[in-house]
């Protein structure tokens, strides 16, 4: 099959521990490539981390030969630790996030008490992007949008006709992300959902995670018709007062995510462990009482 920079290839990994999807968008052998979501495997009891998701990755774009322009995050993620630096580390690109990954930085640093040293103005990244920016990797090209209301600092990224909404939207019987994290706005988010909606109806749209009801199989891939017609939070014709209502009594009962702690204190770093203390050994903080 032939891609065009109008309709790429997307190729997608999902990771069952955490129901991630990681997705490799190409224009077919031999091109450039980004990334958007890795996964570094982590294992809450023992600390330890692994790379069997990543290596995924890494094996998919050495088997076609791409090149890796960038590593895209569309948010800091609180449901699993980015590979970013990983991926970097063996295969070159760029780890990129929106522009207001500052506003998390600045509400975990205090979370945290962080060290000195850490600045929460995105500088562990290697590029941050603003709202409609438009990027490319070769002759494909990308436009990052502005889509907040999860966290205040979601993107979403548009190639051709596919667009990767991270937390924003899941399949139609998933539903919309929560909205109770620090920074999160049920209003916004679902400003953020129409402008996504509003795109031509046969736009692809790629979720960051599936969590599929009725034990259906997993899905990531939809469209801005499907979704307009059946998303159960936000089809056409629910109201951003009945979004807001019905987001806030959901979010209410929800449990925090498993990895939330350890996963938020990493991915701020741009997927980076916190230094080193004088044993050699890295550290993550657990909070008492503080979410």
């Amino acid at each position: 099959m032939t891609h065009t920079p109008s309709k790429p290839a997307v190729y997608g990994i999902f990771d069952k521990a955490t129901w991630t999807v990681t997705y490799v968008v190409h224009l077919g052998p031999g091109s450039a490539c980004v990334v958007i979501d890795s996964v570094l495997d982590y294992d809450q009891k023992s600390g330890r981390t692994k790379t069997t998701s990543a290596d995924k990755v890494i094996e998919y774009i050495k088997a076609y030969k791409l090149k890796l322009e960038w590593i895209l995050e569309t948010h800091a993620h609180a449901d699993h630790i980015s590979a970013a630096p990983y991926l970097k580390k063996n295969l070159g690109g760029k780890i990129a996030i929106g522009e207001h990954i500052t506003e998390v930085q600045k509400v975990f640093q205090g979370i945290f008490n962080l060290e000195p040293a850490f600045k929460a103005d995105g500088s562990q990244f290697d590029h941050l992007l603003s709202s409609d920016e438009i990027f490319s990797a070769g002759d494909l090209v990308g436009k990052a949008l502005f889509v907040p209301g999860h966290t205040p600092a979601c993107m979403a990224y548009q190639f051709g006709d596919a667009v990767f909404v991270g937390d924003t939207l899941f399949m139609p019987d998933v539903g919309t992300a929560r909205c109770d994290f620090p920074g999160g706005d049920a209003r916004t988010l679902y400003a953020s959902t129409r402008k996504i909606l509003s795109l031509p109806p046969e736009t692809r749209l790629f979720m960051c995670h599936d969590y599929p009801p009725n034990d259906r199989p997993i899905a990531f891939e939809t469209t801005v018709a499907e979704q307009k017609a059946n998303n159960i939070h936000v089809h056409d014709g629910i109201s951003e007062a009945q979004f807001v209502e019905m987001r806030t009594q959901r979010d209410a009962g929800l449990d925090m995510p498993a990895l939330i702690l350890p996963a938020v204190q990493i991915n701020i770093r741009a997927g980076e462990m916190p230094p080193q203390e004088s044993n050699g050994t890295a550290y993550l903080k657990i909070p008492i009482n503080a979410l």
